[in-house]
């Protein structure tokens, strides 16, 4: 009965490796462009919708100004995305799509430092998420437009990114002057 367990183990144990290729080869496939607009928008859209909620919903004023400054710049991202997606005749959402609103209604009932924290949060998850996506496609993407996009919008994420680590280390007014 040992040998017979001790055989299932070594199998069990040297079949994994090879499940954990195929699983991290896959998530390695480039997105499409289609893809990465698709990705892209509903980020922007999303950016934008939460930070709106931010304006009413938040309490700290740093949270507040931080949340417009991604109102306004994922605003600007999304109008951007949609004359390079229309060059190249991709298209782009004009709505959040099933999954971004289930991501975004727990939101509508938070206030004040809840929020506030949840925000934080989400947006520092979400950034970071955007970065290597971008980053990704900055060097995969088959449409010379998108990838110049992909590396302009790099910047500001980046930007995001560190202005929601410096209100979770209570820099609220050093993320003022982003």
């Amino acid at each position: 009965m040992k040998r017979i367990l001790s055989a299932v183990c070594f199998t069990v144990l040297s079949c994994s490796p090879m499940f954990a290729q195929k699983k991290s080869a896959k998530a390695a496939e480039p997105m499409t462009d289609q893809q990465f607009v698709d990705f892209a928008a509903q980020t922007d859209m999303m950016e934008a919708h939460l930070g709106q909620l931010a304006s009413s919903n938040a309490s700290a004023q740093g949270v507040k100004d931080y949340a417009q400054m991604l109102v306004t710049d994922h605003t600007s991202d999304y109008k951007q995305l949609g004359t390079i997606a229309a060059k190249a005749n991709l298209v782009v959402p004009k709505g959040l799509d099933a999954a971004h609103d289930k991501m975004a209604a727990p939101f509508d009932k938070l206030k004040g430092a809840a929020f506030d924290h949840r925000y934080i949060q989400e947006m520092i998850a979400g950034h970071t998420k955007a970065i290597g996506v971008y980053t990704k496609e900055a060097a995969d993407a088959q449409n010379a437009d998108l990838k110049a996009y992909a590396n302009q919008t790099l910047p500001t994420l980046r930007k995001h990114l560190d202005g929601a680590k410096d209100l979770v280390k209570g820099k609220g007014a050093a993320s003022n002057k982003m």
